[in-house]
């Protein structure tokens, strides 16, 4: 890995923070949640208007976002591209505000004159599955109605959604379940994932195991995101780090996450497959009623559509990272795309490690940042 001793360094300081969240939740002081948000109001800015870059605060559907646009106007015939992009965090955590995306939506329009819608969806633990996806839903649709691409200039044609981490799982189930809106007119012409999260059946997957405990993202607090996600029931993070918290409904797809399948054989390595236990309504595990039967919706989890639903999808984007517990995820992501024959360009970083495009900032500004930005933006250009 590269630059190994400021990864270091910030990942003592994700560690630190979380054995802070820890203790804090153990006596009673502050749910883990809110103490790791502390990253998220560390790296806020108030995002303001330059010279190039006109910023604007709307509400969409309810739901608070940020505009991104060139100050140049248009004539009103040269038509703009555009992006809805979902920020990463686990869905507890992130904000549109923090100073990396604010960088990135600012390049995303200088490189391709484009407008950038980013999303400040609502987070769990208070608010759980599905309320941040059905935000960015509700964003969605009002952004692709005609008028209001007309209002900001921006071509129909030639609009992307991308995500990073849990905004990758956001943009992906997005870009499926418009597909299946038969209101829907304008859709997405390519989806950038970035990192994702795109199934929580089996969380033991090879890069699971190989990665479980890597900066910045170790396996103990990936199942805490995708716990916390759907329920505040501490039962579901023990079993899904146990990875027994598969029922009876959700066994029947585990087909469409069976990595020694989907998965090409270098990353493979020395692990053997074995199939998630699967328990039963009646045992410790699985109660009858509740959240945990959303680990099944391909709302949460996009992996999971049959075939059929992958082979309408627009040209995608995947970046993985070899030091990464979602490695796997986006992986056979890929593979299962390409089989339905969808476009598809696979970017693997062999250096990188989870939520590594996103550290462009001093002192946590990494070379491999701005190397994962260029490619990113540059696929962009000859893609939208």
């Amino acid at each position: 890995m590269e630059q190994k001793w400021k990864l270091m360094l910030t990942n003592s300081f994700f560690r630190t923070l979380s054995h802070v969240a820890d203790f804090s939740e153990l006596i009673g002081l502050q749910h883990y949640m809110g103490v790791m948000y502390l990253i998220t109001l560390i790296e806020k800015v108030v995002p303001l208007s330059d010279e190039h870059v006109l910023v604007m605060e709307e509400s969409f559907a309810g739901v608070e976002v940020l505009v991104y646009q060139p100050q140049q106007k248009t004539d009103g015939s040269d038509l703009r591209t555009a992006m809805v992009y979902l920020h990463g965090g686990g869905w507890c955590l992130g904000s549109p505000r923090m100073s990396p995306y604010d960088l990135l939506a600012r390049k995303i329009v200088m490189d391709l004159n484009a407008v950038v819608l980013s999303v400040d969806y609502r987070l769990a633990p208070p608010n759980h599955f599905p309320v941040p996806y059905e935000d960015v839903y509700r964003v969605v649709k009002h952004f692709l109605q005609e008028e209001v691409l007309a209002l900001y200039s921006v071509h129909p044609g030639r609009i992307a959604v991308s995500g990073d981490s849990a905004g990758g799982n956001l943009a992906a189930a997005v870009t499926q379940q418009l597909l299946n809106d038969p209101e829907q007119q304008v859709h997405f012409k390519a989806q950038g994932l970035l990192y994702p999260v795109m199934q929580a059946l089996d969380l033991n997957t090879p890069s699971y195991q190989q990665n479980q405990d890597m900066p910045l993202l170790p396996r103990t607090l990936m199942v805490r995101f995708w716990s916390e996600y759907f329920t505040t029931d501490k039962r579901l993070f023990q079993a899904m780090m146990a990875n027994t918290h598969n029922s009876p409904e959700s066994s029947t797809l585990l087909k469409f996450v069976n990595w020694s399948a989907f998965l090409p054989d270098k990353y493979h390595k020395h692990y053997n497959y074995s199939e998630p236990v699967v328990m039963q309504a009646d045992g410790k595990a699985v109660p009858e009623n509740g959240h945990w039967r959303w680990i099944a919706d391909p709302r949460a989890s996009p992996l999971l559509v049959p075939d059929s639903a992958l082979r309408v999808l627009p040209k995608t984007y995947v970046l993985t990272c070899e030091f990464d517990v979602l490695r796997d995820d986006g992986v056979m992501y890929v593979s299962r795309l390409r089989a339905a024959g969808v476009d598809v360009t696979h970017q693997h970083y062999e250096t990188g490690f989870h939520g590594a495009m996103m550290f462009t900032v001093w002192p946590t500004d990494f070379q491999i940042a701005h190397l994962m930005t260029d490619h990113f933006v540059k696929w962009l250009q000859m893609n939208l």
